[in-house]
């Protein structure tokens, strides 16, 4: 009984180390990049002054030109929409490629780090790349979401599938199933609903993503959003911000509710 005890104890002082160790190397990381983020809490107070009149020159909003603004809000919609359609559809592969308890490692590893570079590479620098190897609209916008996209999905996707309890996929085996059958009628009923869940995340995000591509020449309300940025129209800058979050949020909403249909 005392031994059991003294092993207990032991226990719980190694968790109390850990949670220690984590703590302090939490501050320790935090303390390390503060020089290196140029961090200067400071001098939001001190320059609260300016902030506040900089602040007020965005209010009234102006929608002299909302027509032009929900036209071009609309294309970020589409842009996000064929971008997370295709990454869906490469990602199914991919993420069972990059599942080890489906493939062996000498295609899991490679997948897994292709993934990586794909998800590290941020949409911005993506879209600028394929503006010089599409031009400028927003194809080079679907490009770029596809890719990223692709990345992040297959991550999750993958991560849903090594999750999954190994006995439905034994069942199927068992009857000579092939491998292919295997993952139709084993793996895929498990994590249909979590993939779902993933993919309607990704579009919220995407429709954000796009709205920002633009601005790099990607197509859509990012365009406006620069222009009228670097004209310094506040007013107008504050109609686009807000049809953005408007529409961003209508999206959330619609994604709540097709998630508790499906999920």
């Amino acid at each position: 009984m005392s031994q059991a005890v003294t092993f207990t104890d032991m226990a719980r002082s190694r968790r109390k180390l850990a949670h220690a160790l984590a703590w302090a190397g939490g501050l320790a990381l935090l303390s390390w990049a503060w020089n290196g983020a140029d961090m200067r809490p400071l001098d939001l107070f001190r320059d609260f002054g300016n902030m506040a009149q900089y602040s007020r020159d965005f209010f009234p909003p102006s929608f002299r030109d909302w027509r032009l603004y929900l036209e071009e809000m609309l294309v970020t919609f589409h842009i996000a929409v064929w971008g997370t359609a295709l990454a869906i559809v490469s990602s199914v592969p991919c993420g069972l490629m990059s599942s080890e308890n489906i493939v062996s490692p000498w295609i899991y590893q490679p997948m897994r780090r292709l993934m990586d570079a794909c998800r590290a590479i941020n949409e911005m620098v993506f879209a600028m790349l394929f503006i010089v190897a599409v031009g400028l609209g927003p194809f080079a916008g679907v490009l770029a979401l596809w890719v990223h996209t692709t990345g992040t999905l297959a991550k999750l996707f993958a991560e849903a599938v090594e999750a999954i309890d190994p006995r439905p996929v034994e069942g199927v085996r068992s009857t000579g199933a092939s491998a292919f059958e295997e993952i139709v009628y084993g793996v895929i009923p498990q994590v249909l609903p979590l993939w779902i869940s993933y993919s309607l995340y990704r579009f919220e995000a995407n429709v954000r993503s796009a709205s920002v591509v633009g601005m790099v020449g990607a197509g859509g309300i990012g365009v406006v959003l620069y222009e009228v940025i670097r004209g310094f129209h506040y007013a107008e800058t504050s109609a686009v911000l807000l049809i953005i979050i408007a529409f961003v949020s209508l999206i959330d909403l619609a994604s709540a509710g097709i998630r508790r249909l499906t999920i």
